[in-house]
């Protein structure tokens, strides 16, 4: 039973919004965590997402953001009241309802974790296709170091991979007819 979960949620043929599963991945490939840490690309999950935290310690999202006034590639952290207390002019990723609702349903039924983290990234398109923008790539290394950095500060062993795996991004290679 996972204790910690490690969620990449986004959509991997609408651009930037497979920023998500991309970092999950990429994650997964380059360090081993312990059994009671669940690393998972959640796709699209909305309202779903709740079935996703309940009964955690912590979890940690990893998402594509839409942010008044954020320049596209840039790396955003927020705590559970920073997602839960935003203003109503803020977008925080392109699934919302979801991730705030998700938190709040799992809040009423008390089995909310105590740690939410959301890792985000600025978008810069969530137009249909199966590649990210430029920015957002670039934003990939450190969008892993944050996942990293936030599972450290947990308290959990994260060990590199010697060599990496090949992270499965099915969805960047191409297509032959």
């Amino acid at each position: 039973m996972a204790r910690i979960s490690v969620i990449g949620i986004g959509n991997v043929l609408e651009g930037d919004d497979a920023l998500g599963p991309t970092v999950v991945r990429l994650f997964e490939a380059a360090y081993a965590v312990p059994d009671d840490v669940a690393i998972i690309d959640g796709g699209t999950p909305g309202l779903d997402l709740t079935a996703y935290m309940a009964e955690l310690e912590a979890l940690i999202v990893v998402d594509a953001m839409k942010l008044k006034g954020g320049a596209p590639g840039e790396l955003k952290v927020l705590d559970k009241a920073g997602i839960l207390n935003r203003g109503p002019i803020v977008a925080l990723s392109p699934h919302e309802p979801g991730l705030r609702e998700s938190i709040l349903h799992a809040e009423f039924q008390e089995v909310a974790p105590p740690v939410v983290r959301l890792i985000g990234v600025v978008a810069g398109s969530i137009d249909f296709g199966c590649r990210l923008t430029a920015p957002v790539r670039a934003a990939l290394p450190a969008a892993v170091e944050q996942v990293r950095a936030e599972l450290t500060a947990l308290g959990v062993p994260v060990t590199p991979r010697r060599p990496p795996l090949t992270a499965d991004l099915w969805w960047e290679k191409p297509q032959h007819a």
